[in-house]
């Protein structure tokens, strides 16, 4: 256990680390409005399975029926097309953007009916669709059967290359005037220094932020029908985001991150046996320890002293020195937001 909190404690700092001291580049912290994928769905029947299909499902045999129909096949008389050898499916796929006509994407299949198992299959040609229900791609292929951890889940596969875009999508950037970016993480401290970053970088004043998470980007003259040019220089610009003081417990598997700079106010915190004190001044003729930066010291019934302006993560490293089980050191953090002095928002998942 004792293991466990340190390497835990551990996480943390480095977590804390690279957040607080790393730039970032702003073609990480945001993203273009107008450039994303788009989701396509399909229907469609794998064949060639070795008696794993569905067998009598009726909007498969009926299904059947309309693609040997279109194939030329004369189906007169016959009112059954009973066989195990044939699935529905289910296909999905990401359409990138500015994907263009001949690009190949892969294709996931799943299936609907009474199938054990698509493995060996072949998926039939089936359109795929976005939102608008105009037709993207088209997919076709044998199916691949993945793993997922351990065992093999065998109505689940994939088509490598499979779908085949059928339509270009993009807009236009060269020729645009204006450009518009969207945090991923909304805040108006990063949105402020994206601002004085992208403006530092064209010479001028050309970024405006409208919100928090929204920027505006007129195109310099000198970068006129060039957007590409435009929106190359502007995602190199490296930038410090910046995040609010946070705390994400998982109380299903005991798990608890948090940023190093989460600070904790003057309070005593008690939990059973155990007594942690967080001062406005150090107690005076008392010899202290040093962990992380910060004076503890260890007196009887297992007390420990912080120094005001002590962080989150001293408190935890006390706390581990302690012996504290993770479900208790949960639970204090939980009663030190409730008394208002944990400044950061607290998580609990």
């Amino acid at each position: 256990m004792m293991r466990y909190m340190k390497f835990l404690y551990l996480l943390m700092v480095v977590i804390a680390v690279s957040v607080d001291a790393s730039a970032a580049r702003i073609k990480d912290v945001a993203n273009i409005r107008g450039v994303r994928s788009n989701q396509l769905v399909g229907y469609g029947l794998v064949v060639g399975l070795n008696g794993t299909g569905d067998g009598s499902t009726k909007y498969t045999q009926n299904s059947t029926k309309r693609m040997l129909t279109k194939l030329g096949v004369d189906l007169t008389g016959i009112n059954e097309m009973e066989s195990k050898n044939i699935a529905a499916v289910i296909l999905t796929a990401d359409l990138p953007a500015f994907a263009k006509s001949g690009n190949k994407i892969d294709i996931v299949v799943n299936a609907i009916g009474g199938a054990k198992s698509l493995k060996g299959g072949t998926l039939v040609q089936a359109p795929l669709r976005g939102a608008d229900q105009k037709v993207y791609a088209v997919a076709q292929g044998a199916v691949i059967i993945g793993a997922n951890g351990k065992s093999i889940i065998e109505t689940v596969g994939r088509v490598p290359n499979g779908g085949l875009i059928e339509r270009d999508v993009g807009d236009d950037f060269t020729k645009r005037k204006l450009y518009r970016l969207t945090l991923n993480n909304p805040d108006f401290t990063t949105s402020a220094r994206i601002v004085k970053s992208i403006n530092l970088e064209l010479g001028g004043k050309y970024a405006t932020a409208l919100d928090a998470s929204t920027i505006d980007i007129v195109a310099p003259p000198n970068y006129e029908n060039k957007g590409v040019e435009l929106l190359a220089t502007v995602e190199r610009v490296q930038v410090y985001p910046d995040i609010k003081a946070k705390v994400i417990i998982n109380e299903k598997t005991g798990t608890v991150v948090m940023g190093d700079g989460v600070e904790i106010s003057p309070i005593v915190i008690s939990h059973g046996d155990l007594s942690i004190k967080v001062e406005p001044e150090r107690p005076k003729g008392r010899a202290l320890a040093s962990a992380g930066g910060k004076k503890l010291k260890l007196e009887e019934h297992r007390v420990y002293h912080l120094d005001k302006g002590s962080k989150v993560g001293d408190v935890v490293k006390a706390m581990n020195k302690l012996g504290v089980t993770p479900s208790d050191l949960i639970t204090i953090l939980q009663n030190i937001k409730a008394a208002g002095a944990l400044q950061g928002d607290l998580v609990i998942l």
